[in-house]
């Protein structure tokens, strides 16, 4: 009888000290996570993901304990998909709602005034989506990049082509910021690698017919032909390279990671190279059970938005257990010094711009209908397959 008493009292006491977590957690206050999400407007479908990836961490992170022992709260705000009122909507979270923690808006944008407000005010801001070089200000100490800017999209590229020994190429970029970006640091970076570039040629936005420019490609003979821009634009160029016959020993389009790219030219996007920043199949820290977890909670595989946001809970979530607090130059010193996974990859950045230098786009290579990793080795999910075969060689795929 008293061996039984003893263990039922033991039983209610490990029952009691189990339960004080979640009471605590209850009673606590909330850490305030604020961020301004396009939720009308011209960006909304793109953004919805981006919230989607917001509210999954939000569920992740309060299953396993919360901040500091307290419930994660996200406050989320809607820019209307226009980035002149982000700095206004970001100061509104830190002075009036008292956000105590702030993600980034969706798009590089509106992340440069989400930034300006931040800097005033002395308030972390993680950068979810801005990758271009005009969210990175001199002197900025409290912005924290977690995607990888565009200035680096091509750093596996230039390491693939040196492994496979293909030197010569044709390179050419769609006429927006972006792709100028990624296309124009390509080619200032290729000689340090062994690589002849040739000089940059921009297309218009509007292009659709590539005629002209395989034909000087041909003429030039490049060994790789290398191009930034959209997947429509990736379309039409196998398009025109299939009518004229022509198959460099490697064709790279930034956009033939896209499935509206593979959906359009069907069995010809096989063994077209491209760079993609996230697939659900990358074995990135905590990335199989993102994907999971999406699918379970939205019935869909996770986009890149879905995957900046969920990453810069992730960093955010790494710097607070780090510093211990929330005191905003705690936190500083730990996001400055933090060396991390997320579901992009690594998260390590310039303590001096807050610039991304850990993650760096992976080379993906269509093959069998899915573009796969193939460069660097280490994130590697399948080999690579060169040269890109001629049109009379290739066989349907069963």
């Amino acid at each position: 009888m008293e061996c039984t008493k003893t263990i039922m009292m033991g039983l209610l006491r490990a029952l009691v000290l189990a339960l004080i977590p979640m009471w605590a957690l209850a009673e606590a206050p909330p850490v305030v996570v604020g961020a301004a999400v396009s939720q009308s407007g011209d960006l909304a479908d793109l953004a919805s993901d981006f919230r989607k990836g917001l509210l999954l961490w939000q569920d992740d992170v309060n299953a396993a304990g919360g901040l500091l022992g307290r419930h994660v709260e996200l406050l989320l705000v809607d820019d209307r998909s226009e980035a002149n009122r982000a700095s206004a909507l970001y100061t509104r979270l830190i002075k009036e709602e008292k956000a105590d923690l702030l993600i980034g808006p969706f798009g590089s944008a509106a992340t440069v005034g989400a930034a300006a407000a931040a800097e005033r005010n002395s308030r972390l801001l993680l950068n979810a989506t801005g990758a271009t070089q005009s969210v990175l200000r001199a002197g900025q100490r409290y912005v924290f990049q977690v995607a990888a800017p565009y200035a680096v999209y091509g750093e596996e590229l230039l390491g693939l082509l040196r492994a496979a020994g293909y030197t010569k190429l044709s390179v050419i970029a769609r006429d927006d910021p972006a792709s100028r970006e990624m296309a124009q640091s390509f080619v200032e970076r290729a000689p340090r690698f062994g690589l002849a570039p040739g000089e940059l040629g921009v297309y218009a936005g509007a292009t659709r017919d590539f005629t002209s420019l395989v034909q000087a490609a041909r003429a030039a003979s490049p060994d790789a032909w290398i191009a930034f821009g959209g997947e429509t634009d990736a379309a039409e160029m196998v398009k025109a390279m299939k009518r004229a016959g022509y198959a460099p020993k490697l064709f790279f389009a930034r956009g033939a990671a896209d499935a509206r790219f593979i959906g359009e030219v069907g069995q010809d996007a096989e063994f077209s190279m491209a760079l993609s920043a996230y697939e659900p199949g990358f074995t990135t820290p905590g990335n199989a059970l993102f994907v999971q977890g999406y699918a379970a909670k939205w019935s869909a595989a996770p986009t890149l938005a879905a995957a900046q946001a969920y990453a810069a809970g992730q960093v955010l979530e790494q710097a607070v257990r780090k510093a211990g607090s929330l005191d905003q130059e705690k936190l500083r010193a730990a996001l400055a010094s933090l060396e991390g996974g997320t579901v992009l990859g690594d998260y390590r950045i310039d303590p001096t711009t807050g610039e991304q230098l850990g993650a760096r786009p992976p080379v993906v290579q269509v093959l069998e209908g899915q573009p796969r990793a193939v460069w660097p080795r280490t994130q590697a999910t399948a080999r690579w397959r060169l040269p890109y075969p001629r049109w009379d060689e290739r066989k349907p795929i069963q």
